[in-house]
């Protein structure tokens, strides 16, 4: 899924460049080198990247502030780019784009008037927060209508997007619909396994790892999973022309028998070690839009629910059911040490190699369905 930043973990939130006709800001989330966050992979290609000048640093940290970019990335560079918390200097900087990736769900109000603020002011805005901006025509209004404006204030563009909700439901499910010539039903899948995911305080808590089974963690409260992958759930139905009856959500969760140790956290027994969870748009009393998640922690949690393909530890797929019948199976970390890596490296990646797209876009939020696949791909090669 797309990963936001585990919960009172130190945080450098975003990052400013420009050059060449883009710009960043990148929000950089703490943690271990083995264990490198969402923004910190974010910074870190755009430091790389030869097509983009890194000119900000926003870091909500006191331990950061004053800090090179370099250092902070984990790179063995001076970039002479410091980290800052004055939000009004890194507006000022009239960058091209900013990079966001500071957890934005938990703390909406501040984090859509420190987006809104490089809106307004022309800096266009690409970024892995509020998920629920993944297909920005099914966002609330409270959410979708100031940035809207800020956007038209400021001639700018705003896109967020990730990995799931993100680039299965919006970019691999058009692949496999593209080669169908009827699609009767189609389920977009997150099968991972999240046991060296390090992310207990946030991860873990949403998903309610490691709790009693009869606990509802956030992620199971009325509404929440609607909000997040509903979205794409109706959005998708409303570019097949389909008219759903209704968007509902279903969840389970497992528990371990014996103890589950690994690095998200240690399971006892009786505990949840597992949970599956979709939100599935219904026509004819049918699901015929699934989307949904398989998470477990390690291979010995939830033996009889769906594996990833090859003995492969994660997995997204997209299955569709019709003539013919499509199954598509994307993998992330096939060349770094973890799987897990993989996804927040791929987040990352999904709103960086946006930056030249959204500079040269039309003013306003932007959803995958409104670019095209190549504007991913620009720069990824040197």
């Amino acid at each position: 899924m797309s990963r936001p930043p585990a919960v009172g973990s130190d945080l450098v939130d975003f990052l400013i460049g420009a050059a060449f006709g883009f710009g960043e800001v990148v929000q950089l989330e703490g943690g271990a080198p083995e264990q490198r966050r969402v923004g910190e992979h974010a910074l870190r290609m755009l430091i790389e990247r030869p097509d983009v000048e890194l000119v900000g640093l926003h870091a909500s940290s006191p331990a950061k502030i004053g800090r090179d970019a370099g250092e902070l990335a984990g790179l063995d560079v001076t970039t002479g780019v410091l980290a800052t918390d004055d939000l009004d200097a890194l507006v000022a900087l009239n960058a091209d784009c900013v990079v966001y990736t500071s957890q934005a769900e938990t703390r909406a109000q501040e984090a859509m008037a420190e987006i809104a603020a490089f809106l307004r002011a022309g800096t266009n805005v690409v970024g892995t927060s509020f998920v629920w901006l993944v297909a920005p025509d099914q966002a609330d209004e409270w959410l979708r209508e100031p940035l809207a404006q800020a956007c038209a204030d400021g001639g700018s563009t705003l896109y967020i997007n990730g990995v799931d909700p993100g680039f299965s439901g919006d970019t691999l499910v058009y692949a496999a619909l593209s080669v169908s010539g009827r699609a009767t039903a189609i389920t977009v899948q997150e099968v991972f396994d999240y046991g060296s995911y390090d992310d207990a305080e946030f991860t873990g808590v949403s998903f309610g790892f490691g709790e009693d089974p009869g606990h509802t963690p956030i992620l199971f409260l009325p509404g929440v999973l609607s909000s997040m992958w509903g979205a794409q759930v109706r959005d998708l139905a409303d570019l097949l022309g389909v008219e759903l009856d209704e968007v509902r959500e279903r969840h389970e969760t497992w528990v371990a028998d014996e103890p589950i140790d690994c690095t998200m956290m240690r399971v006892e027994p009786g505990k949840v070690a597992a949970i599956r969870f979709a939100v599935e748009g219904i026509r004819d009393g049918a699901p015929v839009i699934t989307m949904e998640h398989v998470n477990r922690l390690t291979e010995a949690a939830a033996p009889d629910w769906p594996f990833p393909p090859e003995g492969r530890p994660g997995v997204h797929r997209v299955k569709v059911d019709g003539d013919p019948g499509v199954e598509i199976n994307a993998h992330v970390g096939t060349d770094v040490a973890d799987h897990n890596q993989g996804g927040v490296i791929a987040t990352a990646a999904r709103a960086v190699n946006m930056i030249n797209a959204a500079c040269e876009a039309p003013s306003g939020i932007v959803a995958a369905r409104d670019v095209a696949p190549s504007d991913h791909v620009p720069g990824l090669m040197w």
